[in-house]
This record gives C-alpha cells, structure tokens and sequence, in this order.
C-alpha cells in the first residue's frame, strides 16, 4: 500500500484539486490565481522545517496549481534557493477581505479556507517521508493566525464535520495531549483536573510515585511498575560506570477491562519516565483507532504520522488497540499499525507506546504482526475493583465534593457496590460506572435539598438513602 510522501505526481495533484474545489465552491474561483500563489509560499516555508530539500519537495511544488490553470516548473537548485530565503508566515490580503464578507454575510468561507490550508500543508509536510517538529509548528502558526483573523471578525464557526469525500482529513483534532502535570480525569474516576493544572509546573518523581501510591488498589500494577523504574535506575549506573546493558523495550500492554485506571497510570508513567530522564516532555497523547485510521488509500499514515509527532518526547497512548487488526487484511488499519512501527523504531529515544484494552482481543492484537510481538513483551494486568475498593471511589468523590453520607445511606452503598462487583458482566464499567453513580447521586440530593424552604449548610452536605436509589431504568 503506498504512503502518502510516495504517491505519484498526479495523486499528489488530485489532492490538491479536491481541497481547493471545496473551497471554491465557498469562496468563488476569482481567488485561483491569489490561492496558489500563496499556497506555494506557505509550502516554501514549510519546508524550511525539513533536514534537506530534494526531489520529492520538487514534485510536491510542482503540482500546487488549480483547475484550468498553468503548472509551474521548479527545478531543485530553484526552490531549495526559494526555501532558504522564505520568510514567516503572514496572512494573505484576500483572506483579510474574505474574513470582512463573511461577518457581513454571516457565511463561514475563510473558515472553509483554513481547514483547507491546514489539510494540504499536513499533506506537503510529509512529502520526504517525515514531519518535523518545526514543519509540525509552522502548521500551527498558520492555523492559530488565520483562525485568530476569524475570530477578530466575529465569523461563526462551522457546527457540521467537513465533508471527507472533499477535504483529505477533517479540520477536527482527532486525539487529545495531556501534559504530565495536569491532574487529568482518568478512566477509573480516581482523579479530576481543570485546564489550569496543565499551565503548572512538572512534579517531581517523588510527587508523581506519591499519586501512583494514593491510587485506590492496582496494587500489583503499582509493584511493576516500581520494578520497572529501579532497573531503569540501574541501568543508567551500569552505563555510568562503563557496563553493558542488554537491549531493552518499554513500550508496554495494558490489560483490563474499562474504567481500570489504565489511562491514569499511563499519565503517571508519562511523567515518571521524564523525571527520571527517559523522555524529554513526559505528555500523554491519548487516541484510538478513530484518530489514527482514515478512509482512503494513503491517508492513514499521514493521520497516525501527525498523531506520533504530537507524541515524540512523551507516551503515545492507544485505547482499543486490538480494533486496528480487527478490520481484515485489506483494512487501513493494518497501515496505522506499520507506521507506528516505524516510528517506534525511528523515536526509540524519546518515544513509548502503550496499547491497551480487554484481555483476550489484546492478546489477538499483539499475535497478529510479529513486529508486534517483538516490541512489546511488558505487560500491565489490571484487575476489576472489589466492591470494597468502588466504595471507596465513591467516598472519595464526595468527600472531595463536599458531601457527607448519613448512617442510612452509608450502609446502603457498603451492600450497593458489593452487589455491583458481584453481578458484575462484560460492560461492567469499573470506575465509571461509580463516578456515573456519583454524577446521580448530586443530581437526585439537589433536587431534594431545593424543594427545602431554608435548607442549612448540613442539608447541603448530607446524602441519604433517597438520594443514593439508583433511577428505575438502571436497575
């Protein structure tokens, strides 16, 4: 199957037709002359980003013009000179008028552009088989000014996804980045945090094996990983000292069922790793198969080569990992695997993959591609929690809530979440299924306590038995 940055000329260019048609469609083609030219400049400071400028950024120039209009021709010592002496990125004076009509008119075309734009400069980044960090900013910069125009105009902002059969990706991030120091809301329901917590500065490792410690059981998944961190630490006094060191892999399996806490280690370990100098950013990024696969030939490298460069320096986290082999051998996600192969073998130095999810189709999962096998032999079982440790979830969360169960509602919930472990099934949801339980909980003590005339600062507080009953349909 080819990648992307290995089409041929006229793919290359069928790609640039369908993002500027979409647009054209918006915006009128009177802007084809303008778009290109433009188009191209981005493209030369794009690649200003790139370890050298070759043959294959020469097609990819080459091929940047619209419908009906003439192909220029570059030649490489052109356009590596072109490159060089490119200048920042500055905002066409089309898209300034574009963004004015569209306010005026309430329409949405300089918003339809910046998609556009985004799209093809993913699409050129990856023509010499590589997105840089810099071609990865660049990116940014021009999506962050041109969407900064927009909103400075007051246009609205689109409530529909693009239509995929026009646009080469979707102008929606498909994955979240999670920095190692937010306390972010995992699977288990164990932790919660604000965008504000990721603007703090890193925690320490002691901070870090502080919160792993805090973690309500896990108690064999919090062993291995201490095991894990001490041969690391001594490797690193082996090499000190002039030793050898057998090769090793840390890119890991996490086994369990939903709402384990398996996210929530992953961030720990993300931070971890770079406290103690494994990685260099220690930031999440968490994606599934939605985030990595898209639904033409070629495309899902591109996809999952974005999602692996927001990971470099840090832990790539994949949920429903085994969803990526499940599709037959003629499924794109067969090329999302491949490509993360690559990368892992690429970014050795400063990348760890996780992949998680059930037991058995993990199992499946890491059997099926012997590449597979070969970079992941350490595995992570979490296990169920016990009706003892949901209890304790819950009481977590309301006491963090500021809320107190009385004698009542108390002895309600010890029999409620032991029950919940015993009857426990295949959607059993672990952690979630107790911040859900929560969730109700606020939701039926709040309509009690506001049918109250002068409700006090206890009744506020207190939770009985009333407010604990789950709703008919859930039980």
């Amino acid at each position: 199957m080819p990648t992307p940055w290995k089409r041929s000329a006229e793919e290359l260019h069928k790609t640039y037709i369908a993002n500027t048609e979409a647009f054209y469609k918006a915006a009128g083609r009177g802007l084809a002359d303008e778009l290109d030219e433009f188009i191209t400049n981005c493209a030369l400071g794009l690649w200003k980003g790139s370890p050298a400028i070759g043959e294959a950024h020469v097609e990819a120039a080459n091929q940047l013009y619209s419908k009906g209009a003439k192909p220029r021709r570059w030649l490489l010592w052109e356009l590596t000179e072109k490159v060089c002496s490119a200048g920042a990125f500055l905002p066409p004076l089309f898209f300034w008028n574009l963004t004015e009509q569209d306010a005026r008119r309430g329409t949405e075309s300089s918003r339809t552009f910046v998609r556009m734009l985004t799209n093809i400069l993913l699409y050129l980044a990856a023509a010499d088989d590589e997105v840089t960090a810099a071609e990865a900013d660049y990116i940014t910069d021009c999506t962050d000014k041109l969407s900064a125009i927009c909103d400075g105009a007051g246009v609205k902002k689109s409530k529909s996804p693009l239509n995929a059969a026009e646009f080469v990706t979707t102008g929606e991030q498909p994955f979240t980045v999670k920095n190692a120091s937010a306390t972010v809301a995992g699977e288990s329901g164990q932790s919660s945090g604000s965008a504000a917590a990721e603007e703090q500065p890193k925690p320490s490792l002691d901070e870090l094996m502080e919160q792993l410690e805090g973690l309500i059981g896990l108690e064999t998944v919090k062993k291995d990983v201490k095991s894990l961190i001490n041969l690391i630490k001594v490797r690193r006094l082996r090499e000190e000292n002039g030793l050898p060191n057998a090769a090793m892999s840390l890119h890991m399996v996490f086994m369990g069922n939903p709402g384990t806490g398996k996210t929530t280690v992953a961030r720990l370990l993300s931070g971890i790793y770079a406290a103690i100098g494994v990685l260099s950013k220690g930031q999440l990024v968490e994606v599934d198969r939605s985030g990595l696969v898209a639904g033409y030939v070629g495309q899902t490298a591109l996809k999952t080569q974005e999602v692996i460069q927001s990971a470099l320096g840090g832990v790539l986290f994949i949920d429903e990992a085994y969803s990526l082999s499940s599709g037959g051998e003629n499924d794109f996600g067969r090329e999302a695997i491949e490509t993360i192969l690559k990368a892992m073998e690429d970014h050795r130095s400063d990348l760890i993959v996780i992949v998680a999810g059930y037991d058995e189709p993990m199992e499946g999962f890491i059997n099926s591609n012997p590449g597979l096998q070969s970079r992941f032999n350490k595995y992570l079982y979490f296990p169920d929690y016990t009706g003892e440790q949901l209890l304790a979830m819950f009481k977590n969360n309301c006491k963090k809530g500021g809320y107190t169960l009385d004698e009542e509602a108390e002895a309600f919930a010890v029999e409620y979440f032991n029950d919940m472990y015993e009857s426990r099934d295949e959607n059993f949801g672990n952690g979630r299924d107790v911040r859900n339980r929560f969730e109700d909980m606020i939701s039926r003590q709040a309509n009690r306590v506001a049918a109250m005339e002068n409700p006090t600062r206890d009744d506020l507080m207190t939770v009985r038995k009333a407010d604990m009953l789950p709703a008919p349909e859930d039980e």
